[in-house]
């Protein structure tokens, strides 16, 4: 399915019991929001996370944020019962833990087959198996609801038994890989959590890293984490002028039908015009709130 151009830059996870969370979370200025029955929810609390889930997207209030389901892991006693809440419950998406290759996209999107044709799935890649399987679960896109892959970076890190240090050095290869996947079928990719909630030049440097291996936002587990992700991944000033100088160049008569251009003394191919107009209507998105 088609992914629409929106702000993802900063994707807060919520655990589905906290209501005061879930209260403080609609004041706060992200673009997206995910209620957690999964690894935020101890069992014996599951059916109450999943009630109140339903409840905090049937009471509304959550403005243009994008609101998504985390749901317990297929095979799990209370993955049914999930995916039957989510498909009913108005959620933009639902996301999909522990996804080790293309059968679990198709066993979810069948899962989801009651929900509205506008529900998305996202996918952890958060396992050892789902790395070399990338490309063929990023493929799934064609033909189900898959339209997002989120990096676990933390489940990464105990299943391969690495250490989750800054600058991630461990974990490049599969950043990169999630990445190239995902911009091959059209997904969008968000980047795994920083556990770092008190030193933000700790998280800053985490995001930064993120945004320089093409991911469109990150995870977050703190809303002191969610002003300096949107400043990380919102188009800066020097950005957006290169994006209107180029989009007005190639608007010029002179330069109609051309495939490269100058523009501000420097080379510019159509494939730059198309950066410029995604760095545009993202600029847009944001500063629709």
């Amino acid at each position: 399915m088609a992914v629409p151009i929106r702000p993802r830059r900063s994707v807060l996870y919520l655990p589905a019991t906290n209501a005061k969370a879930l209260a403080k979370a609609r004041t706060l200025p992200v673009d997206a929001v995910i209620l957690d029955l999964e690894d935020a929810v101890a069992p014996e609390a599951k059916a109450e996370a999943r009630e109140m889930a339903r409840a905090a997207l049937a009471e509304g209030g959550w403005g243009r944020r994008e609101m998504v389901i985390r749901v317990n892991a297929l095979g799990s006693p209370w993955a049914a019962e999930d995916l039957a809440m989510v498909a009913a419950s108005g959620a933009d998406a639902a996301l999909a833990p522990k996804v080790d290759g293309p059968g679990d996209i198709a066993r979810y999107h069948a899962a989801l087959g009651a929900a509205p044709a506008g529900m998305a799935l996202w996918a952890m890649i958060e396992t050892c198996r789902a790395i070399p399987a990338l490309p063929a679960i990023a493929a799934c896109a064609s033909g189900t609801r898959l339209a997002a892959f989120v990096m676990g970076t933390n489940d990464l890190a105990k299943e391969m038994r690495a250490r989750l240090l800054p600058g991630r050095a461990p974990f490049v290869p599969a950043l990169a890989a999630t990445v190239q996947a995902a911009r091959a079928h059209g997904l969008a990719a968000v980047d795994g959590v920083c556990n770092e909630v008190v030193e933000m030049g700790v998280f800053a440097a985490e995001a930064e890293q993120g945004a320089e291996f093409g991911f469109d936002g990150k995870t977050l587990i703190h809303p002191a984490q969610v002003d300096p992700c949107n400043a990380v991944f919102s188009p800066g000033a020097g950005e957006l002028a290169w994006a209107d100088a180029v989009i007005a160049a190639f608007a010029l008569p002179e330069n109609q039908g051309k495939g490269a251009i100058r523009v501000e003394g420097r080379m510019t191919e159509l494939l730059h015009l198309e950066q410029a107009l995604r760095l545009r209507a993202i600029a847009e998105a944001i500063a629709l709130g």
